[in-house]
């Protein structure tokens, strides 16, 4: 069970309305059931972290990892560390993967909540 505080509800909402690019262009796709019809969530607190985005469906976390997640691997690991006990699936791109190549982290992302959700996905129309 997760349970917020005020402060990190605060910040996670600051960060919705301050999105990367990259964070802007994925939140398009993933956005309103569009993307195989699950439901994608932006910033989202697991205490003490925040997560770019999540489909509680599948379990599954989505990081957007800017240039300065090159130099802070050791923190990423302990995230997704964290994340994983909780038996959350975690996947990373860097903005460059969702700046140039959106097709393939779709794709990417796909195959992991095919693999994640028991249910059959209906395709897209």
């Amino acid at each position: 069970m997760r349970k917020s505080t005020p402060a990190l509800t605060h910040f996670a909402r600051h960060l919705r309305t301050s999105q990367t690019d990259a964070e802007k262009k994925l939140w398009q796709a993933l956005r309103s059931r569009q993307f195989e019809g699950v439901k994608f969530k932006r910033q989202v607190p697991f205490p003490p972290y925040v997560v770019d985005f999540y489909c509680d469906e599948a379990r599954l976390v989505i990081e957007v990892d800017g240039g300065q997640h090159s130099v802070e691997t050791e923190a990423d690991e302990q995230r997704t560390g964290f994340l994983e006990r909780r038996s959350l699936r975690v996947i990373r791109f860097t903005n460059i993967d969702v700046l140039t190549n959106l097709e393939g982290v779709a794709w990417t992302i796909l195959q992991v909540l095919k693999d994640r959700i028991r249910t059959t996905i209906p395709p897209s129309s």
